[in-house]
């Protein structure tokens, strides 16, 4: 007898394939056969009209800190997620010396878009070395699989401490930080994560470790991470890494590169595709270069006690530096200063974040009662009707109300078309959630929801067959996940059940439920019927339905070559 039987469903596989119909069952966390109509079981669920899928496989989150106290990394499992792989951009908390816990955890706050007084009440500090984080994890207990990246930014604070922001480092700082991405290897590291973004910057706009690596410290590391002919290496690029370095980078080491973050913007409409011509040429070349890139539109959530948008700029350093909001108004009031900001606007068109694109930016929620009828506007409409300019007028609005004025930006990947292009092309991992990170700006966790409702049922984009296949067996082949992403007799039961009809992800909504009662943005799925991590059931119709002590997940530590 069976554990579970999945009876009369349209099975996707995961691999691509036509759908079939009939039942799947599962025993001791495994699929046990899939097809036909199988025999007895002691759960038996009625997936009649409902499609059976493979569980999503996010493959960029940032659920690092958040894992240390919400095991089930709310809210992805509710959104069909049944393996994320966290550490991304190398932004990591392991490696971490005592010492060095509050540089860390205001790092987070910036780049991440994280409460530092969250981060403070709520991260567990039982590790110090990568090791230990993930032996951590594993006592603890996971909800869904997790893996794990060896995080660039981590491992130079490691062994620089607060230098890791301002220089170089020397040959005998490499090769510690060489010998922490082989042990983190040996621990069960997916690969090693990195960035040089520009937009990626700490506390006081001190930029992220990694940004700090000249070439020796990068290939030495990527080569640390391959020796072992596993790991991939992950990089959220700035403007000058090229992919022809990258190129270099998977040829040398011959491990993939997966590059982050490949966004359209209306400002550079050909940029992407540029991009997206070089990753293909390469892997023609036989080097495994994949381009990441999201099913949703980047929009964010802020408030000018951080302005997540403005941050990459050189301008913007000051306003980063400035502690409280008092020194910020004082800033933001600053005629001289707000004409650099301008300046600076004017002269990177399509290069930044934001791009003066101020009909693309609105009004959420006013601090002030009066204030009430502006909300849902666009900034060049209000500041057309005052005659003033757009940034001038978005500086006074929020000053005049003391900082509290909520806005959302729409800043790349909202021409559908366009965007179209990119997700049907199969040299791009469709992901960049950001699960877990930028708490206030923005939750993109239900971006597979959304690739199957919105791009496939609605837009014809692609077969869901294939939307399955880009959420599931794409990634897990992608990162070397074992035994996980297809719905094959011997795979582990991870599972999503949901109505091709309805699926697609909800709006979302501000909780006040992070430690020390911090807020943050998070979602609900729509369509999603149930699922299930090595044959546990997480959700239901309702959302998470699971004993939040019974944490089925696996800490995955082997990969394959």
């Amino acid at each position: 007898m069976y554990d579970l039987v999945i009876r009369d469903a349209t099975i996707f596989d995961g691999a691509g394939s036509a759908p079939t119909q009939g039942d799947l069952a599962v025993s001791e966390g495994k699929i046990a056969a899939v097809g036909g109509k199988l025999g007895a079981a002691k759960q038996t669920v009625d997936a009649g009209g409902l499609a059976l899928a493979p569980g999503i496989i996010d493959g960029h989150t940032h659920y690092d800190a958040q894992i240390t106290w919400d095991p089930f990394v709310d809210p992805s499992p509710s959104l069909g997620v049944t393996s994320v792989v966290i550490g991304n951009c190398g932004f990591t908390i392991a490696p971490c010396k005592p010492a060095d816990r509050d540089l860390t955890m205001r790092h987070l706050t910036h780049v991440e878009g994280m409460s530092l007084d969250a981060l403070r009440a709520g991260i567990r500090w039982d590790f110090e070395s990568f090791p230990q984080y993930m032996d951590m994890l594993v006592k603890n207990g996971v909800g869904p699989n997790v893996a794990a990246f060896a995080g660039h930014s981590a491992i130079r604070t490691f062994v620089l401490g607060e230098d890791a922001t301002q220089r170089a480092a020397t040959e005998a700082e490499i090769a510690k930080m060489a010998d922490l991405v082989r042990e983190a290897m040996k621990a069960g590291a997916v690969g090693f994560a990195s960035s040089t973004a520009e937009a990626h910057n700490g506390e006081g706009g001190l930029p992220m470790p990694s940004r700090l690596a000249d070439d020796r410290e990068l290939r030495t590391l990527v080569k640390a991470m391959g020796e072992g002919g596993k790991g991939v290496y992950m990089l959220t690029r700035g403007r000058l890494t090229s992919i022809p370095y990258l190129e270099e980078i998977a040829a040398e080491s011959g491990r993939p590169v997966v590059i982050a973050a490949l966004f359209h913007s209306n400002t550079n409409p050909e940029g992407a595709f540029k991009t997206l011509e070089q990753v293909n040429e390469a892997r023609a070349r036989g080097h495994k270069l994949t381009a990441q890139t999201s099913a949703c539109p980047l929009s964010m959530d802020f408030t000018f006690r951080s302005p997540y948008v403005f941050e990459s700029m050189q301008a913007w350093k000051p306003a980063m530096a400035a502690h409280g909001d008092e020194a910020l108004k004082r800033i933001y009031a600053d005629k001289s200063w707000r004409q650099s900001v301008k300046d600076e606007l004017r002269a990177a068109q399509g290069q930044r974040l934001f791009n003066s694109e101020w009909n693309k930016l609105f009004i959420v929620e006013t601090g002030k009662p009066e204030n009430r009828a502006k909300e849902g506007a666009d900034l060049a409409s209000l500041a057309k009707t005052a005659g003033a300019d757009p940034f001038d007028y978005i500086l006074d609005l929020a000053l005049s109300e003391n900082l509290d004025t909520y806005f959302v930006a729409q800043l790349l990947h909202n021409d559908e078309k366009a965007v179209g292009r990119i997700l049907a092309d199969p040299a791009t991992h469709i992901s960049l959630s950001d699960a877990g990170a930028h708490l206030t700006f923005f939750c993109d966790a239900g971006f597979g929801l959304h690739l199957m409702g919105h791009w496939s049922r609605d837009r014809g984009v692609m077969s869901l067959q294939q939307a399955v296949h880009r959420l599931s067996g794409q990634p897990a082949s992608l990162f070397g996940i074992k035994d996980r992403g297809f719905l094959r007799e011997g795979q582990a039961a991870d599972l999503l059940l949901f109505d091709p009809k309805t699926v697609g992800r909800g709006p979302n909504k501000r909780v006040l439920d992070l430690p020390s009662g911090a807020a943050r943005l998070t979602a609900s799925g729509m369509g999603v019927h149930g699922v299930w991590v090595n044959g546990t059931r997480v959700t239901d119709g309702s959302g998470l339905c699971v004993d939040r002590d019974a944490r089925p997940g696996k800490v995955l530590r082997d990969f394959a070559a």
